[in-house]
């Protein structure tokens, strides 16, 4: 984003915000705040997914997906606050909002809740619990373009990136964010803090259509841990998933159970990563399949930089009956607080189709 043209945006935004809690009165004018925030992360390279053709690219999201966002929050008295959230992905290669064609423009997050002293309430479009879980156990955290394991829990059975044609049976349905859904976190205890969310069918009829989740994080020390369960439940027609060319016209789940744990040890000089999923796919007639998933990784500091490195694999029984295997190779360099550049390689097997590899470097930075 250009300095001028976010400092432009900074500026009315508060001016903005400034003017509706003036609105509301001196107090809560004093007692409430807005923030400006987000990520710019562009890279080049090479890129030749399972069964196709290699690419030469400049995308979006090499490490991190670009996204900006607004908080604000409002001190209620007594340990209570108001608070929101609005958050837009965007492709930086082309100027678009969201991370694809069609994509919400607060797809991130969009909701409003209240913190207490007991926890906190949040209702909207929220962040899932098992992409948390996924993103926080493994080295290369969010990247949808380098990190092996989230290939392989959300870019499997109803999404693939955008150039891909490969068909696979061993990811999760739907996406990182549910609409419509609610949220209680507890407070945190000596490190150990829990939720559970329920998104709901939000039309007549389709009660049944539901999805919910529970999970645990817990950090103390050099040791980190979680665990989460995710259930979706589609009745007889999953309307809000994409359509998949492998599967038909629609995805022919009923429900979908997906159950999580991951861990992570720092011993300083080296940081260790390790997950465990299992999977288990109800089909709308006869029967259905369940896929295993295991990754493990680390990092090392190299110099000023961080290497990382992970392994994940992935196995059905029954379904397309496949196995995934990819890993990844990459080296990140802080050239400041908010700003780093990043090279790495990933390669991607999924069996039957000729290997998948991805080779490049970008940059990223953060306001």
């Amino acid at each position: 984003m250009n300095a001028n043209v976010s400092r432009a945006l900074k500026t009315t935004l508060r001016m903005a915000a400034l003017a509706v809690l003036a609105a509301g009165g001196g107090i809560a004018h004093a007692q409430s705040s807005v923030q400006l925030y987000g990520q710019v992360d562009a890279w080049a390279g090479m890129q030749q997914f399972p069964g196709g053709k290699r690419a030469w690219v400049e995308g979006g999201g090499g490490m991190s997906t670009s996204y900006w966002g607004m908080k604000g929050a409002e001190d209620l008295g007594n340990g209570y606050r108001a608070v929101f959230t609005l958050e837009d992905f965007f492709l930086p290669q082309s100027g678009n909002y969201g991370r694809f064609s069609g994509d919400a423009f607060f797809a991130r997050n969009a909701y409003v809740g209240i913190e207490s002293p007991y926890g906190t309430v949040t209702a909207g479009r929220l962040t899932t619990h098992l992409f948390v879980s996924t993103i926080l156990f493994n080295p290369f955290i969010d990247s949808y373009t380098f990190s092996p394991m989230v290939y392989h829990v959300f870019l499997g059975n109803t999404a693939v990136p955008t150039g891909a044609t490969y068909a696979t049976d061993t990811g999760v349905v739907g996406d990182s964010g549910w609409n419509n859904a609610v949220q209680y976190s507890t407070p945190n205890y000596n490190g150990l803090s829990g939720s559970i969310m329920y998104g709901l069918g939000n039309q007549a009829g389709n009660n049944g259509a539901k999805k919910w989740s529970a999970q645990f994080l817990y950090f103390h020390g050099p040791f980190a841990a979680t665990g989460v369960y995710q259930y979706v439940n589609f009745n007889n027609a999953p309307n809000d998933l994409r359509q998949v060319t492998p599967f038909g016209t629609i995805v022919p789940f009923k429900s979908q159970g997906v159950a999580q744990l991951g861990a992570s040890y720092d011993l300083k000089f080296v940081k260790f990563y390790g997950q465990y999923m299992y999977t288990k796919n109800d089909a709308l007639t006869g029967g259905g399949w369940h896929v295993n998933t295991g990754q493990g990784g680390v990092t090392v500091p190299v110099g000023p930089g961080t290497a990382m490195a992970s392994y994940a694999y992935s196995r059905d029984s029954g379904g397309l009956n496949q196995t995934r295997r990819t890993w990844a190779l990459g080296y990140d360099y802080p050239m400041s607080k908010r700003t780093d550049v990043y090279a790495a390689y990933m390669n991607d097997q999924i069996s039957g189709l000729s290997t998948g590899q991805t080779l490049g470097a970008g940059i990223r930075a953060k306001f």
